[in-house]
C-alpha cells in the first residue's frame, strides 16, 4: 500500500530551546517504562502518594499523575518529599540515565539545550502522567522549580497534539507539534517557562507492542534544586 512504510520524521528545533526527537524510545524501551510506572503504581496504591487526578483550582484534573521523587501538590502548588508520612517513590535509577541520553540528543538539535548535556542535570522529580483517550492537559507554565534547567518529556501510547507557546500568556503565537509512541520533547533555556499544554489525545493510534492498549503516558523529568555555581 501506499502509506505502508513510515514517513519521514527528523529530529527538529521546533523554537528556542525546544527540542523534538522523533522514535527516541524503540518499542522495548517503551513496554519497559511502561511496566516499570505500572509497578512503581502499585507499590503506591492506597498511600497519600498515590497516582491521582490532581485537584487544581477549583476543579480536577482529567490526566492521572504519580511523582517520583518529589511529590507534586497542588493548592498552592509545590513539591514537597512526603504526604501525611509517605514518601514520595523513588526515581529508577535507569531513569538518571535516561535523562542525561536525552539530553544529548536533545542538543543536538537546540543549541540552547547544551549547557544541560554536559552531565549536570539532576533528575529530582518525574511526573508520570497517564491520559485516557479523552483526556487534556490545559496551557500551563512548569513554575515550580526553582532550577532553569530543561524539562525532559517522553511520550508512550496514543498520540498528542502539544501545543507551546510563549512565556508571557497564553494567547497566540505557539507551535503545535504531533508526538507520537516513543517521541521526546524537551524545552529549556528562553523556553523554559512556556506556556504548554495538551489539547487532545488520538484514541487508536497506539503501536502494537508499546506497553499500552489505549491512552498515552507521559513521563516528565525534571531538576528541582538551582545548581550551586562554584
Amino acid at each position: 500500500m501506499l502509506f505502508d512504510a513510515p514517513f519521514p520524521r527528523p529530529a527538529t528545533r521546533i523554537r528556542d530551546g525546544v527540542a523534538h526527537v522523533p522514535g527516541f524510545l524503540d518499542l522495548s524501551a517503551q513496554a519497559e517504562l511502561v511496566a516499570q510506572s505500572r509497578a512503581i503504581a502499585r507499590s503506591v496504591a492506597g498511600t497519600p502518594v498515590a497516582m491521582a487526578r490532581p485537584v487544581v483550582g477549583s476543579g480536577q484534573m482529567s490526566v492521572y499523575t504519580l511523582s517520583l521523587g518529589r511529590f507534586w501538590a497542588a493548592n498552592p502548588y509545590r513539591y514537597v518529599r512526603a504526604v501525611d508520612g509517605a514518601d514520595a517513590a523513588p526515581i529508577p535509577p535507569a531513569w538518571t540515565g535516561l535523562a542525561q541520553r536525552a539530553l544529548l540528543a536533545a542538543a543536538e538539535v537546540a543549541e540552547e539545550l547544551a549547557p544541560w548535556a554536559d552531565g549536570s542535570f539532576r533528575a529530582e522529580a518525574t511526573l508520570v502522567n497517564y491520559y485516557r483517550p479523552e483526556a487534556t492537559m490545559g496551557l500551563h507554565v512548569d513554575a515550580n522549580e526553582a532550577a532553569d534547567a530543561p524539562v525532559i518529556s517522553l511520550s508512550i501510547g496514543d498520540e498528542a497534539l502539544f501545543r507551546i507557546g510563549h512565556t508571557e500568556g497564553r494567547t497566540h503565537p505557539w507551535n503545535d507539534v504531533t508526538l507520537m509512541s516513543g517521541d521526546l520533547i524537551v524545552f529549556g533555556g528562553p523556553a523554559r517557562r512556556a506556556y504548554h499544554g495538551v489539547p487532545a489525545v488520538r484514541p487508536g493510534t497506539a503501536p502494537a507492542g508499546c506497553g499500552l492498549g489505549e491512552g498515552r503516558l507521559n513521563i516528565t523529568i525534571r531538576q528541582v534544586e538551582r545548581t550551586e555555581v562554584r
